[in-house]
C-alpha cells in the first residue's frame, strides 16, 4: 500500500521524540536485527545473489544496509535499501542515497528498473517496512528535535536516518 505523502509527513512527526535522537524510547534492538536479516534473505533470494550488509549502524538514527549489487539488477545499477531505527522507516535508491532525487529520477535517467523496485517494495511491504521517498526525506526539517550542530540543512532525512 502506498501511503500519501500527507500521511508520510504525519508518521515522521508522530516518531520525532526530542527526547530520543538515535533510536525511538522503545527500540527493540534485537527485533529490528531480525527483520533486517529477514529483509537481507528476502532480497538475497530474490535477486539470487550475495547483498553487501551493514546492520546495526552506530551512532545513527539508521540501522542498516542491504546493497543488491548491480550486476544483479535489469539497469546494471545497484540498489541501495537503508533501514532507519524508527517505526521501520525504510528508503530505496539507486546507486546511493542522494545520487538521485528520488527512484522517479532514477527510473527517468535509466538506472532503475520498475520489476527491479516492485522486487524490492513488495518485499519491504510483506515485512511491515514503511518507504519514505527520498524527495519527503530531503525536505526541510522543521520538528522538535535539536540535531547536531554540524548538520548544515537539517532535513528529514538527517533526523531518522543521519549520524548523531
Amino acid at each position: 500500500m502506498t501511503e500519501s505523502e500527507a500521511d508520510l509527513l504525519a508518521l515522521l512527526r508522530e516518531l520525532d521524540d526530542p527526547g530520543w535522537l538515535e533510536w525511538p524510547q522503545d527500540y527493540d534492538r534485537g527485533g529490528t536485527a531480525a527483520r533486517f536479516g529477514t529483509l537481507v534473505a528476502r532480497l538475497e533470494g530474490d535477486f539470487a545473489t550475495r547483498c553487501t550488509v551493514e546492520p546495526d549502524t552506530q551512532d545513527s538514527s539508521e540501522y542498516g544496509r542491504v546493497t543488491v549489487p548491480g550486476e544483479m539488477t535489469v539497469c546494471g545499477t545497484r540498489i541501495v535499501v537503508c533501514v532507519s531505527k524508527f517505526g521501520s522507516l525504510a528508503l530505496v535508491c539507486a546507486d546511493n542515497p542522494g545520487a538521485f532525487l528520488g527512484t522517479d529520477e532514477a527510473q527517468a535517467e535509466g538506472e532503475l528498473d520498475g520489476a527491479d523496485l516492485a522486487r524490492i517494495d513488495r518485499a519491504l511491504a510483506e515485512l511491515g517496512y514503511v518507504v519514505v521517498p527520498e524527495e519527503l526525506l530531503e525536505s526541510d526539517y522543521d520538528g522538535p528535535s535539536r540535531l547536531p550542530s554540524h548538520v548544515q540543512r537539517p532535513s528529514w532525512w538527517n533526523r531518522f536516518f543521519g549520524y548523531f
